[in-house]
């Protein structure tokens, strides 16, 4: 009898990380999750991973034999050839230069392949989410021909604190030759001596408009610029759930939320614009925490349609028509997922 062949993922948070097994079609068999304790450093949390996988392999009856590859996902900055982290904002000082991909090797007893989890990601959407069964649109000479095609490439764009981005082009992610191909929240949105200042301490990036982070700033001004608004009364609940709140308040009517929120959608518009016309993707998906429930809600339908409508006043009519803009699917399992995908891509291509 054929032994099941299954791959692990493993998706490095500042918070948390982590850990799920799926089998060969992207299913996931069982997951888990522990605290990253990122004062502790790389080497206790790597030690901490490998004892929930051992936890997983139990409970799951899969045994080592049949973990095929495994991939670890962080966020940047790193060297994905090299195998290491560079200088990760969210993990701190002590995550550093860090040997990342051998130490979890080592304390897994697996060999590791690398990623960014925003890439990892983008490929778990392409693999087995919303990527998975869109159909690409063709341009023929009298106009758009509609045609059953499955999509070759993709972009996901994940908003939260800050806007994260994974490409995948050929089917193949992109890496970009240093490891920088997908920080596409550092684009530049705005040139002027006023421009807001992103997380990373540089002005006019687009995350310092798109994010949620820069959704709940904008909100704060309001409030002192003294308009009303009932945001008033939950300032303090602004730096705990963010653009939660900013969404809840536009359900319930307020105005000035409304239009934060369609400013929002204006700027990430702009971020969809200068993707189409640079990569000329097959689709572009949306994802994260800052989606305003998804196409689940009213506000996040408005949301997205706001979106669509701005990319139309801006892209040309050929990007616009032959490119998919809609929700991504897999939510806070897609970074895990992905890398077990792209561990699994590379085994392959290397067996």
């Amino acid at each position: 009898m054929k032994e099941l062949k299954y791959y692990l993922g493993i998706d490095l948070g500042g918070t948390n990380t982590k850990i799920g097994l799926v089998d060969e079609e992207g299913i996931v068999v069982y997951k888990g999750s522990v605290p990253t304790y990122i004062e502790e450093g790389p080497r206790a949390a790597c030690e901490r991973v490998a004892a929930k996988v051992e936890v997983i392999l139990s409970q799951s009856g899969v045994s080592r034999s049949q973990i095929i590859a495994t991939g670890l996902a962080s966020a940047g900055t790193m060297d994905i050839p090299g195998r290491m982290l560079m200088v990760p904002a969210n993990l701190g000082e002590k995550w550093n230069y860090c040997p990342i991909c051998d130490m979890m090797s080592e304390a897994c007893g697996f060999p590791v392949v690398f990623s960014n989890d925003a890439s990892a990601a983008a490929y778990a959407e392409f693999w087995i989410g919303k990527g998975r069964d869109a159909k690409k649109s063709r341009m023929a000479r009298t106009g758009v021909q509609k045609t059953d095609v499955p999509i070759n490439s993709m972009i996901l764009l994940t908003l939260g604190t800050g806007i994260g981005c994974g490409i995948i082009l050929n089917r193949c992610v992109y890496d970009g030759e240093h490891s920088h191909g997908g920080e596409y929240g550092h684009s530049i949105m705005d040139l002027s001596p006023e421009a807001r200042v992103c997380g990373c301490g540089r002005a006019g990036h687009f995350e310092a408009y798109g994010s949620a982070k820069a959704l709940v700033a904008r909100a704060k001004e309001v409030i002192r610029s003294g308009r009303e608004t009932s945001l008033r009364k939950r300032v303090e609940d602004l730096d705990l759930s963010g653009a939660k709140i900013v969404g809840e308040e536009a359900l319930a009517g307020d105005v000035v939320a409304g239009e934060l929120i369609e400013e929002n959608a204006g700027f990430i518009a702009v971020g969809i614009t200068n993707l189409m016309h640079t990569l000329d993707p097959d689709a572009i998906f949306i994802g994260g925490a800052m989606t305003f429930g998804g196409e689940k809600t009213e506000l996040g339908r408005k949301y997205l349609q706001k979106i669509k409508d701005e990319v139309q006043k801006r892209a040309y009519a050929v990007c616009f028509h032959t490119t998919i803009i809609d929700f991504a699917l897999l939510g806070g399992d897609a970074g895990f997922i992905g890398a077990a995908g792209i561990a699994k891509t590379h085994q392959e291509k290397n067996f």
